[in-house]
């Protein structure tokens, strides 16, 4: 479908076959590119595999910053990998080949299993005559932290980065912490004969690898097996596209060096191209699938960015490019919900209650000691409710932004009254289904006097929320004697009211066709925002959720349109959305459709690094789970249906409901037969056992 080239399997794993020449694409605030990438990674180390055989290597350690940018190559004689014709991206790795005269060089950077701050280079050559050459693999260092960069893209000022290695594996080595670096091997081999030489390059962290081809086979083998399998008769994307997004999602991954825990925020044009790590509700969302894949890393993050913020219970908007909070452009009032939700959906499919008593540190800046996870989230909860409050319809308030960072502009309300007297519709109806989660794991961990306050302030939003039917939809907003939503369609607010209760059967099944009329209709991505609008991958993961529940059609259409096969059919011609995409895409009516969004007047633009967004990977595996019927209950369980498969280490549902789930703690599970629990670990029968 795409005219970049075609999906395959190398080494049992799904991988993209690349055939595209130099297709010149505009990236509006940056020059125009002819090159197209994508990102991979462990649990450290990012690899920006190019689509020239070149390499970037980026690192947040301790910061926003590139450790090399769009290099590394292999030289045999007149042989370089850059000037590869076979090019393939795998899912933790990139292959290029290159042939000439008889002489096969073909070049594969894998980033290992874990958290290996460096780069596996493994390169085979097979010549068909006698050949004696010199094998040179050279990369360049250009250390460089990205923080707070908006406009046009600047001259690439070197920082102080950490010592950089290249290593021939039982060979020689070179460090540098800024500039050229080169191993050459001197290579002997008679006709047919083959030779593979191993390289590492990347975070000189003092570690010895002497069995480059044992650690090679070993991450292949456990990529494998953690990597979760799918299949649904009505979405057969799903076999390829689940286990990719898990592996793109999780290699988005990165060991904090400053808060603890792991990093896992949006990457594409915030981090890469403009230095930030923001909002703070995106690495909570990004790691609500992975409590079903790899729950010590869904955990790992909720406790990072808990980390990010006060002792007070506020969370910033953003960490800046060296890891410092960032308040000066958005203050959201929807964050610490999102901290909720994780912590409950953690909880309820794990029973890993125990995590809850760990200490969580804020941070550093703040000079406070650390307190039990359990209370830093309870801490947030009473910001919520007493620092952020209810305005005078007795809605959540907005402050500048709530999900959507635009709302006060868009809303046509006085800036400075909207900030001051704004009420969010939005914000009310999730906190209407977050609060109840949340008061099941208060109450789990012997918190009955939150969990009540949690429940009654629930209840209160939902029955506002309700209020807020105007006949075809629910309002969005309020502001000073204004009504935002009246007249038009918001999508953002609609699924959360149905989730929350807010609307009955009747009135859900009646808003879904509304939506199916106006925002879905002639969108081949997925329902627009507004129409017209753009398509937000976040907003329809929940509309494919609220609509599991009263139109599966409508949410199985829906996942369809979201996935990476949808973008490659409606727009072959555009590499954003083939193996990763934006948090966003243009809708049909646009002037750039299928592309993604530029403010120029702000100096930011998505379309200047479309890609690595890990909405494009999380919310697709999020979405098919609500589509199974996974999700946390009001009283501490896991619901499950079935209508699909779904497979990973911790997690097994079957088409027919069956299932079995693997818990640190105990677990009950709500399914179609009834209940089963509780138990760290427990199995199901299917709707027909």
């Amino acid at each position: 479908m795409s005219a970049f080239g075609e999906w395959t399997t190398a080494e049992g794993l799904p991988a993209f076959d690349y055939r595209a020449g130099r297709v010149v694409w505009d990236r509006i605030l940056d020059p125009p590119c002819d090159r197209h990438w994508v990102h991979v990674g462990n649990r450290r180390i990012t690899l920006v595999a190019d689509s020239d055989g070149l390499s970037g290597v980026w690192d947040e350690h301790t910061g926003c910053r590139w450790l090399a940018e769009h290099t590394g190559v292999s030289r045999l004689g007149e042989l370089s990998t850059a000037s590869a014709a076979d090019r393939l991206f795998g899912p933790t790795f990139s292959r290029v080949a290159v042939v000439s005269d008889g002489v096969r060089l073909e070049r594969t950077v894998l980033c290992p299993e874990g958290e290996a701050p460096w780069l596996l280079i493994r390169v085979d050559v097979f010549s068909e005559k006698a050949l004696r050459g010199k094998l040179i693999e050279q990369w360049s260092v250009q250390p460089r932290v990205v923080s707070l960069e908006f406009g046009p893209a600047v001259e690439p000022a070197v920082d102080d980065g950490p010592a950089v290695l290249l290593e021939q594996v039982g060979g020689s080595r070179v460090v540098t912490e800024s500039g050229p670096l080169s191993v050459t091997v001197e290579l002997d081999l008679p006709p047919g004969g083959r030779s593979t030489v191993w390289f590492r390059f990347g975070v000189d962290d003092g570690s010895a690898l002497v069995d480059a081809a044992g650690l090679y086979d070993r991450s292949l083998a456990l990529l494998r097996e953690r990597l979760p399998a799918a299949t649904a008769e009505r979405a057969p994307e799903a076999a390829r596209e689940i286990p990719w997004h898990a592996a793109l999602l999780t290699g988005g991954a990165c060991v904090d060096g400053v808060l603890g825990g792991h990093t896992l925020d949006q990457g594409s044009a915030y981090s890469f191209r403009h230095g930030f790590n923001g909002a703070a509700r995106d690495p909570l969302q990004h790691a609500l699938p992975l409590v079903y894949l790899e729950p010590d890393l869904a955990l790992s993050v909720l406790r990072n960015t808990c980390s990010w913020g006060s002792p007070d219970g506020d969370l910033p908007y953003a960490l800046d490019g060296r890891k410092q909070p960032w308040t000066q452009a958005f203050r959201p009032s929807d964050q610490n919900l999102w901290a909720l939700w994780l912590a409950a959906e953690y909880a309820a499919a794990t029973g890993d209650l125990a995590a809850f008593a760990q200490p969580v540190p804020y941070h550093p800046c703040h000079g406070a000691e650390p307190v039990p996870l359990a209370e830093n989230l309870r801490r947030r909860f009473r910001f919520f409710v007493d620092e952020v409050g209810l305005g005078e319809h007795g809605h959540v308030r907005i402050l500048n932004a709530d999900w959507n960072d635009l709302a006060i502009s868009e809303s046509g309300v006085d800036r400075e009254l909207m900030v001051e007297r704004g009420e969010s519709v939005l914000n009310s109806a999730m906190a209407a289904w977050v609060l109840p989660v949340y008061a099941g794991l208060a109450s789990r961990l012997g918190d009955p006097v939150t969990a009540a306050a949690a429940l009654s302030y629930a209840e209160d939003l939902r029955l506002r929320v309700a209020e807020e039917w105007n006949g075809r939809w629910f309002r969005r907003a309020y502001g000073p004697d204004a009504v935002v939503g009246e007249d038009a369609l918001w999508l953002e607010v609609q699924p959360w009211a149905m989730l929350c209760g807010a609307a009955d059967p009747a009135r859900a099944r009646a808003l879904l066709a509304t939506i199916d009329e106006t925002c879905r209709a002639g969108s081949p991505l997925g329902a627009r925002i507004r129409r017209p609008g753009p398509i937000w991958l976040s907003i329809n993961m929940t509309l494919i959720w609220a609509a599991a529940r009263y139109g599966p059609d409508l949410a199985w259409d829906e996942w369809r349109r979201m996935s990476l096969h949808a973008h490659a059919t409606a727009y072959p011609g555009i590499w954003s959305g083939v193996l990763s995409g934006p948090d966003s895409y243009l809708e049909p009516e646009s002037a750039r459709p299928g592309e993604t969004w530029v403010l120029p007047d702000l100096g930011a633009a998505m379309q200047a690094y479309p890609v690595a967004n890990l909405h494009s990977h999380a919310q697709p595996l999020l979405g098919y789970l609500r589509l199974l019927g996974v999700e946390p209950t009001a009283d501490g369980r896991l619901r499950c249906g079935g209508g699909g498969s779904f497979t990973s280490r911790t997690l097994t549902v079957h088409p027919d409901g069956s299932g079995r789930l693997t818990g640190l703690g105990e677990v009950e599970v709500l399914h179609g037969g009834g209940r089963t629990g509780w138990a760290t670990e427990v199995a199901w029968p299917g709707t027909s056992g």
